[in-house]
């Protein structure tokens, strides 16, 4: 015969058995949401930051912010220059993401920028549907780093790199080759002239923004 005291014991085991089962059951219900929460904060943080760098792409130093204008996408950037005697902004406008340009377009060397640039092309080949009138004048703009741009058709690479040459041409491969101490051949393949101008432009951009944080 199982006597009064034994019962209430048994009951007492059980019921502690049960209690630490559901703290147990509890911490692990608890532990699972915290572990959610943060999952949350930190997929919210990626997708901030993921965000924010699409929207404000880096190159060398140099920041870039995504204007979309209709269905067009430009990377725009601000260099501060001396314009008639006086400190301005001068924006800048690039057709292709500065991140991407550094894979799409390989760049075969090192820059060596002089103040004064000769641009030839040995084809008539490259207007692109206007890509080229484009491209050109994009480059020209770099004249307000005080670079003077000129074509001359009987120019060649100079090799006391007295000035820097650049020869745009055609190619199977887009990509920019250094050939001496301050020439470049800029190869374009399949109508890529706006992406080969615009990587050698972040280059000169990344080595202004360097001397211009000296």
């Amino acid at each position: 015969m199982v006597k009064k005291e034994d019962k209430k014991e048994e009951k007492s085991s059980l019921s502690k058995q049960e209690i630490k089962k559901e703290k147990e059951r509890q911490n692990k219900t608890l532990k699972a949401v915290l572990i959610l929460i943060v999952i949350f904060f930190l997929a919210v943080f990626v997708s901030f930051f993921v965000m924010k760098t699409n929207n404000h792409p880096k190159y060398n130093g140099v920041t870039f912010n995504v204007v979309q204008e209709g269905e067009l996408t430009f990377y725009q950037t601000t260099f501060k220059v001396i314009d008639k005697g006086k400190l301005t902004n001068y924006n800048l406008y690039l057709r292709n993401n500065p991140q991407k340009l550094e894979k799409k377009v390989p760049f075969e060397g090192e820059l060596e920028l002089r103040n004064f640039i000769v641009l030839n092309s040995t084809t008539e080949n490259l207007f692109c549907e206007g890509d080229w009138t484009i491209a050109i004048a994009n480059m020209l703009n770099l004249e307000i780093f005080n670079i003077e741009i000129m074509k001359d058709e009987n120019a060649s690479c100079d090799q006391e790199g007295e000035y820097t040459f650049i020869q745009i041409e055609e190619g199977e491969k887009t990509k920019i080759v250094q050939y001496g101490p301050s020439c470049y051949k800029l190869i374009v393949s399949d109508c890529e002239i706006l992406p080969v101008t615009e990587r050698f432009m972040i280059e000169v951009f990344g080595e202004v923004n360097a001397l211009l944080n000296q």
